[in-house]
């Protein structure tokens, strides 16, 4: 007996030993899907006018939705989706496998069924179709009485109103489409289509595209293949003209705002006073480095004031539309880095700067709202760190702050209608999610999740987040992961994963899961460094770190990734002869900058949808940090890797989808052709059909070849 226990016993610690040390594979990376997810609850939201949240638990017809409240540990159902579809079975409709609320009082929920919107009351248990469209429709949005949606067919905008479809336009020139979004979706821009706040308008833009050149996009899989255009205004060329209507919904009449000229100005920040009388734009010109926030009546569509304006000697860039404060129809909040940091500004309808509401060497990331009072907001920050994200209270009037979260790392809150609870979600790069409820004193009054680690059966390296200094004596941010089995007395190469662009930043203090990190999990499994730094020109470090390489596109970026890598070559374990890189899009003219611009400090490289010369990009993006190849010659020959071919001589790889519509195939079909001129060895590989990023199952195989391409070369 006693034999047997051991035996046991040493079979369950094999056992135990084994799953610890389990390996990556890229089927792991491309496919793992929930399996490596970190735990959440499921569309969790407060409920309108009260402290009680509800989540989606379940799936199929076991899918329910619960709520409960801080102070309580029961759950209760509110709804079963059998019950839902036996109500719609009643009424002829389909069923639903799935269920996405939104709350729109303390009752009700909306939700779409196909292209028929409908109401649920879950106390008396009560359906309603609010609306019902066609299944041509796209981009539609409910207006906030949640009855009446507005949409497109095709190029032209329409309404539904009662079940009673209106045309707003009826463009036939399909060069001129309504209620889309415009700019390329640049300057914060994410649709075409806005509700008034009552309901009694809708505002859309309108782009004329006659003067842009049509791109072709290929189609190979018909035959012969087929051209595909579309509208894609490259830098230096002419771009598209953009107005704004204003619908009536009980006259029918559309009245054009005089936006004026020049034509191609860009138009953004679009938001309706409360009292639904003036709107407000923000202007931008064609150099984005003056902006004009101005007010036009909504009745007539002239312009009746310039609010302010915010210059720059490099870019202005407007995001955010302006926040009007609670019960206020002359007051609003703006963001802007015009003191060098993103903040928030109070200002009047007269375009008075009443006060300056947050300030300091630390970046606004996001409003996340005002309490009940209106006299406080909250914002999450960078004020900590970088690295990091914390809610704050700031008081409008005095500007005092108050943090409310509180354990390192990167949080999300959500706060509820009394604004005395907030869910706080937040992981570092040793915790996996944790979800709790804090009380007004900001205490943990609830947890709600404790995610497990989803990697706990893995082998997996250590990760360690630090910072260096350039040449500038400027702090950069770096992510190192250790090989799994680290020994500090061997040599081991390196791989920098790099994006180095603008609008993102990559060392974050997070549980590192997803894609990405499986992938560097993988590469540390198999015996690689993997390190990534954010250069100049990334998120979140201010205006002066994000326009330092305005007009030179690539060079202080490449300069601040040397100084990884000559911190890296003092690391006695690291193998100063042996450095790779692999980046995407941005990241992907990173890689290439780097394997033909720092002396072959780089052996191998890896680039997918790489931007190879700035003059095949767009105008919205690419004049904002690069002006235009005839006002910046220099500056374009100087950031165009056409004009470092000749210094390849390790191993490079460019992938890129045939279909993308961001970074045009031009690109690299460009570099390719310059590559066989110089007699230089590029390897190349296609991904036929797929967009600016490679999805689905085609995504095993581009993983496998960048994982074997390291494997092979590195």
């Amino acid at each position: 007996m006693i034999i047997k226990n051991y035996l046991l016993l040493t079979l369950l610690l094999t056992i135990s030993l084994s799953a610890q040390q389990k390996l990556f594979t890229v089927e792991d990376v491309v496919m793992s899907g929930g399996r490596m997810q970190q735990q959440a609850l499921r569309q969790l939201s407060w409920i309108p006018s009260s402290d009680t949240y509800s989540c989606i638990e379940g799936s199929g017809d076991k899918l329910v939705l619960l709520s409960s409240t801080p102070k309580v540990t029961k759950i209760d159902t509110l709804l079963k989706l059998s019950d839902l579809n036996t109500k719609l079975k009643e009424t002829n409709e389909k069923t639903l496998t799935s269920l996405v609320p939104t709350w729109i009082n303390g009752e009700e929920i909306t939700f779409w069924n196909g292209t028929q919107f409908y109401s649920y009351n879950v106390k008396y248990k009560k359906l309603n179709k609010n609306n019902s469209l066609s299944d041509k429709t796209e981009n539609r949005t409910i207006a906030p009485n949640n009855k009446y949606v507005a949409y497109t067919i095709k190029n032209n905008l329409l309404v539904s109103i009662d079940g009673k479809q209106a045309e707003i336009t009826s463009d036939k020139d399909s060069n001129i489409v309504n209620g889309q979004s415009v700019h390329r979706n640049e300057f914060g821009i994410n649709g075409g289509i806005f509700w008034s706040p009552k309901s009694n308008y809708v505002a859309f833009y309108r782009m004329d595209e006659s003067m842009v050149t049509n791109y072709p996009l290929v189609d190979v899989t018909t035959t012969p293949a087929v051209v595909r255009n579309t509208k894609y205004p490259m830098a230096g060329q002419a771009s598209h003209h953009v107005t704004v209507g204003i619908y009536e919904i009980k006259t029918g009449k559309t009245v054009w705002l005089k936006t004026g000229e020049p034509l191609d100005q860009y138009l953004t920040c679009l938001t309706w006073s409360p009292d639904e009388k003036t709107f407000f734009i923000a202007h931008l010109n064609r150099d984005q480095n003056h902006m004009e926030m101005k007010k036009y009546d909504v009745a007539s569509g002239n312009l009746l004031k310039v609010l302010f304006e915010e210059k720059s000697d490099k870019y202005v860039e407007p995001q955010q539309d302006l926040t009007f404060l609670p019960n206020s129809s002359d007051k609003f909040l703006w963001q802007s880095q015009r003191d060098g940091f993103n903040h928030l500004y109070l200002y009047d309808t007269e375009g008075k700067l009443i006060k300056k509401v947050t300030q300091g060497k630390w970046v606004v990331t996001y409003f996340n709202g005002f309490d009940k009072t209106a006299k406080n907001i909250f914002v999450t920050t960078t004020k900590e760190s970088p690295m990091e994200r914390h809610l704050y209270k700031v008081n409008i009037e005095s500007g005092k702050m108050e943090r409310i979260t509180k354990e390192s790392g990167t949080h999300n809150v959500s706060i509820s209608s009394s604004s005395e609870f907030f869910i706080d979600s937040y992981t570092n790069y040793t915790t996996p999610r944790v979800t709790n409820i804090l009380n007004a004193k900001y205490e943990v009054a609830k947890n709600l999740v404790k995610a497990d680690n989803p990697y706990k059966d893995y082998n997996m390296p250590v990760t360690k987040l630090f910072t260096i200094k350039n040449s500038a004596n400027i702090d950069l941010y770096c992510r190192l992961i250790l090989p799994t089995n680290f020994d500090s007395t061997k040599i081991y190469p390196v791989i920098f994963y790099v994006y180095g662009g603008p609008h993102a930043q990559e060392v974050n203090n997070i549980f590192g899961a997803g894609r990405y990190f499986n992938w560097f999990y993988l590469m540390a499994q198999k015996g690689y460094i993997v390190f990534t730094l954010d250069n100049r020109g990334s998120s979140n470090r201010g205006l002066e770190f994000e326009q330092a390489t305005f007009r030179r596109l690539g060079t202080f970026e490449v300069e601040d990734q040397m100084t990884g890598v000559n911190f890296l070559k003092t690391l006695p374990y690291v193998d100063p002869n042996r450095f790779g890189v692999y980046g995407w899009s941005y990241g992907g003219f990173m890689a290439t900058s780097l394997m033909l611009r720092t002396n072959n400090a780089f052996k191998v490289a890896v680039g997918g949808g790489s931007v190879i010369d700035w003059k095949f990009y767009e105008v919205m993006y690419g004049e904002r940090y690069m002006d235009t190849p005839q006002t910046n010659p220099d500056g374009f020959k100087e950031a165009s890797l056409l004009n470092y071919v000749e210094n390849l001589k390790g191993k490079l790889l460019l992938v890129h989808g045939t279909s993308d519509p961001t970074v045009v195939w031009q690109n690299t079909l460009t570099f390719a052709k310059k590559a066989q001129e110089l007699n230089k060895p590029l390897d190349y590989f296609p991904y036929v059909g797929h967009p600016h990023g490679v999805g689905g199952r085609d995504a095993l195989h581009l993983y496998t070849k960048i994982t074997n391409y390291f494997l092979d070369n590195l």
